[in-house]
């Protein structure tokens, strides 16, 4: 049995070697760095045939819960940060709308403005570059404005559009815009505080069964022998950890349709 874990972990390094080094190149384009997903590929398949090997079914299905419970969390992680770096975005957005109206009320060019609005938010270089170029800068507003958190700039590029097209002043388009943008970021603050309430309870509720465990230990019971060392204590387990992370994503999922709404 651990001749033929040994075997397959040697044939996963083997299969990993050839494809550390760098990507080859695309015609016509850059290399694009290591080749990652062969990598995760082969080593899940190496270590997976290790573990089938050497675990039984207790302890094997024991591995997949806890994985599966890492993975539930770390998507968790992950769509928290893109959720408060999509906040940040909203609130940078709205504050170049404001400088950038504030600009072309001084006198500055469109140009000029967005050059002093790229101190704030480093992203909108692609805009800037549109604009010294004199390429199409409401085209490249709507590109930045698909990032996440970034879309109130898609009515900075209709009222850029519509002052190119009719000769109207920008600067009042772009004024009303970033009133109206600040007025809808007030909004979303004011919801998500009321939505945060919500959210906390589900993350209580979602940990409360580990407690009660704690409790069961102190009375003098023994839960985490069923849980950890059984199949069905194990099927329990996975069934309930799937379940939690099915309400805390069903949660976030309705937050974020109404933030969106």
């Amino acid at each position: 049995m651990r001749v033929v874990a040994v075997l397959a972990a040697a044939a996963a390094v083997a299969l990993v070697w050839p494809v550390r080094g760098r990507a080859p190149r695309p015609p016509g384009g850059s290399s694009r760095g290591p080749a990652v997903a062969p990598v995760l590929v082969v080593a899940a398949a190496g270590a997976g045939a290790g573990l089938l090997v050497l675990a039984d079914g207790t302890r094997l299905a024991l591995g997949l819960v806890s994985l599966g419970a890492l993975g539930g969390a770390g998507l968790l992680v992950r769509r928290g940060r893109a959720a408060r770096a999509a906040t940040v975005r909203q609130a940078v957005v709205v504050d170049v709308c404001e400088a950038l109206a504030g600009e072309l009320r001084a006198g500055q060019p469109p140009a000029a403005g967005l050059e002093h609005c790229r101190e704030l938010w480093p992203d909108l270089e692609p805009v800037v570059a549109a604009a010294r170029l004199g390429a199409d800068v409401p085209a490249a507003l709507r590109r930045l404005a698909a990032v996440r958190g970034a879309e109130g700039l898609a009515e900075v590029a209709s009222a850029w559009q519509v002052s190119e097209r009719s000769g109207a002043g920008l600067a009042a388009a772009l004024g009303q815009v970033a009133l109206t943008a600040r007025e809808r970021q007030g909004t979303r603050r004011l919801v998500q505080g009321e939505l945060a309430s919500a959210q906390a309870t589900a993350r209580l509720v979602a940990v409360l069964p580990v407690a009660s465990l704690a409790m069961s230990t102190g009375v003098g019971g023994d839960p985490w022998h069923f849980l950890l060392g059984t199949p069905v204590g194990v099927g329990c387990l996975g069934l309930g950890a799937l379940f939690a992370l099915a309400g805390l994503l069903w949660i976030d999922r309705i937050a974020a349709t109404v933030l969106r709404a």
